[in-house]
């Protein structure tokens, strides 16, 4: 998939995201929701990176994880550690469920949306240049 067509949907995926979020969090149906929202938006996050990255030459990326540290290196994020986190808080709802994990992650969603929408901003730039 082109650069161009990632961006467009991961602006979309966040937009839900964001949306989302502003809902009362009256059930656990509805939190999961949530992050189900997040696993999406973070997915697009990285293979967004990764197709930039490749279009501009950079290093490879092809897992999430070295997207990242590629992005952190040529200034599309800035918190390292909170990606890193992001991150693992996918691998932990993607690979095993854990009712308290959820919880604790469906707290983190807001930090997460904004981390995810200053990358999208930063990505929007790249793409400009």
């Amino acid at each position: 998939m082109d650069s161009q067509t990632l961006l467009r949907d991961y602006a979309k995926a966040l937009d839900q995201l964001s949306e989302a979020l502003k809902g009362p969090a009256a059930s656990d149906v509805y939190k999961a929701g949530c992050i189900q929202y997040f696993e999406f938006t973070f997915e697009l996050a990285w293979k967004t990176v990764k197709r930039m990255a490749q279009d501009a030459g950079l290093a490879d990326c092809q897992s999430p994880k070295a997207a990242l540290k590629a992005a952190f290196a040529n200034g599309w994020l800035d918190n390292e550690e909170l990606w890193l986190d992001m991150l693992s808080s996918r691998n932990t709802m993607a690979h095993t469920y854990q009712a308290a994990d959820a919880m604790e992650i469906f707290g983190r969603l807001p930090a997460y949306a904004e981390a995810l929408r200053s990358l999208l901003v930063n990505l929007h730039a790249v793409d400009e240049k």
